[in-house]
């Protein structure tokens, strides 16, 4: 009797497991970067758990033409963030490590992906 409860009790907890939707992936954690804004000035973003393996273009630099691109990336995130120069993960790229991953000034970028 025992040993049947035991499998009911069993079977049911694997069909729950199977029954509860899988959660996409993401980079846990968050991605920072500075902009130019339309006023001039410095304005800081932060992407908050993004997608892993999408590439994100940044909304506020997204036009070559119309913008400055962002700079000085953090990468608070468990994932390899990779920032490219260009929109739509195009152009020379450059790898931030997970959690303390961080470029200056000098490293612009349009677009990121994580791992």
């Amino acid at each position: 009797m025992r040993l049947r409860r035991a499998s009911i009790a069993a079977l049911g907890a694997f069909t729950l497991l199977l029954a509860i939707p899988q959660s996409a992936s993401a980079a846990v954690g968050e991605f920072q970067y500075t902009y130019i804004g339309l006023d001039g000035k410095p304005h800081v973003r932060i992407l908050l758990d993004p997608e892993s393996r999408e590439c994100i273009t940044l909304p506020e630099v997204a036009d070559p033409n119309a913008t400055e691109p962002a700079h000085s990336p953090r990468n608070r995130t468990t994932s390899t963030a990779t920032v490219f120069t260009e929109p739509e993960c195009e152009g020379d790229f450059f790898s931030l490590r997970p959690l303390t991953g961080r470029g200056s000034e000098r490293l612009k970028l349009r677009s990121v992906v994580f791992s």
